[in-house]
């Protein structure tokens, strides 16, 4: 397959690019510096640009069969400060999505974004809104952008993340009496997302991911 991953330079979206190379399939990945990067492999392209710009984005789209857009919360958006990036990333994603005729979306929010706010303990609530406030405040308008297209859409919500080698036992939580905050390797995540994309699953959810 060819995949578009937005956000792919660091964190999830790098994972997500190496799991996707060692899986075979191509990939057209979007970072602002990422040429910059020690990033490279056989299948890969990657491009500078900015995830909120509609040519930089309809650019890395261009030919693929799915997008996963995994951007994340840079540090000088901690600590409550307000953010429209991820909204705004999601309205020109999904705009270029609609022009290019690609239905099939997979994205990374959050343990704590959405209606799985409900699922987060009193502490867990207050830590998250004093240091993520301003992102996850952001996040929950991008989950109902994306609710309200006609992509073929999954959200991926993942607990607290670390940086562990992949370990193919993590729990994928659909339904949502089952949901709960916990730890989750970034490898896995990966893992997780490219897999929905390989399987066309999990359409229309928002599964939580923890191990």
């Amino acid at each position: 397959m060819k995949f578009a991953v937005i956000g792919a330079s660091r964190g999830i979206g790098r994972k997500v690019v190496e799991e996707a190379l060692e899986r075979g399939h191509e990939v057209r990945a979007l970072s602002r510096h990422i040429t910059a990067q020690d990033i490279s492999g056989d299948g890969l392209t990657a491009l500078d640009g900015d995830a909120t710009n509609a040519t930089d984005v309809a650019n890395v789209i261009e030919g693929v069969d799915a997008v996963i857009l995994t951007l994340g919360v840079p540090k000088d958006m901690r600590v409550l400060k307000a953010t429209t990036l991820f909204s705004d990333a999601t309205r020109t994603l999904i705009a270029a999505m609609e022009d290019a005729g690609i239905k099939r979306l997979i994205t990374v929010t959050g343990f704590g974004a959405g209606d799985s706010k409900d699922k987060l303990s009193t502490p867990e609530r207050l830590t998250q809104k004093a240091i993520l406030g301003g992102a996850y405040a952001d996040k929950d308008l991008q989950e109902q952008l994306i609710r309200d297209s006609d992509l073929d859409w999954t959200i991926a919500r993942p607990g607290i993340l670390s940086d562990n080698r992949k370990s193919n036992a993590y729990k994928v939580l659909v339904e949502k009496e089952t949901w709960r905050n916990g730890l989750i390797n970034r490898a896995d995540v990966a893992d997780f997302l490219v897999t929905a994309a390989e399987n066309n699953s999990h359409i229309d959810q928002t599964p939580a991911l923890q191990r």
